[in-house]
């Protein structure tokens, strides 16, 4: 009497826990079919927002003081100071050397102008080293491809002459002092002549440059 008692109890038990097994299931099942219960899906309207907020730090503008007269590496810490990131420089005097270290380099001017501008607008100073004087005109510009036809580079920087020229262009420089010394910095040295001449028609053939050290007379 008591074995048959205490199955049928074994019974019993386990017919309730299948039942509250099945009902668990399908109340998963049901959050699983409808997409409800917890989901980590933004809505619609969380989208927007944060579409708002990326046009915002898009269109962010500040004031971009004016650096002119400022050591160059002073200039470059302002202007991140001010939000703006997006920093170059140049040689003024269109000698195409790079600022390799730039408390050496004073700022002659800036591109954009001292104002409001977008954040992400980038900034050019155009500089000159500290025992230099500033050009009335900024000579800086990167030089123009030569195209078809030789530019005339007398009195330019030799590097300046040949990042105009094709990459692929022949191109030799010889001392124009008659010393025969070797043209390593070529931003340091300007031409004094050139073959061929300004105007000519370029197709391939070599060019010959002769040139000084700028301090010197062709």
């Amino acid at each position: 009497m008591i074995k048959r008692t205490t199955t049928a109890a074994l019974i019993a038990a386990a017919l309730l826990t299948l039942t509250a097994c099945e009902g668990t299931d399908t109340s998963s099942g049901n959050d699983s079919k409808t997409g409800q219960g917890n989901s980590s899906k933004p809505s619609q309207g969380s989208d927007d927002k944060a579409a708002t907020s990326n046009d915002t730090t898009k269109a962010e503008t500040a004031s971009l003081p004016d650096m002119t007269g400022k050591g160059l590496q002073s200039a470059q810490d302002q202007a991140q100071e001010a939000g703006f990131y997006s920093l170059t420089s140049h040689d003024a005097l269109g000698r195409g050397r790079m600022q390799a270290f730039d408390r050496n380099w004073k700022v002659c001017s800036q591109t954009p102008k001292a104002g409001k501008h977008s954040t992400d607008t980038k900034v050019d100073f155009a500089t000159v080293k500290l025992e230099e004087d500033c050009p009335a005109k900024d000579e800086g510009a990167a030089p123009e491809a030569a195209g078809g036809s030789m530019p005339d580079f007398k009195g330019k920087a030799v590097k300046v002459a040949r990042q105009s020229l094709d990459a692929s262009t022949s191109i030799t420089v010889n001392d124009a002092s008659g010393q025969d010394r070797m043209v390593l910095m070529e931003s340091n040295w300007k031409v004094c002549s050139q073959e061929p001449a300004a105007g000519a028609k370029l197709d391939g053939q070599p060019v010959t440059l002769t040139a000084v050290k700028f301090e010197e007379s062709c």
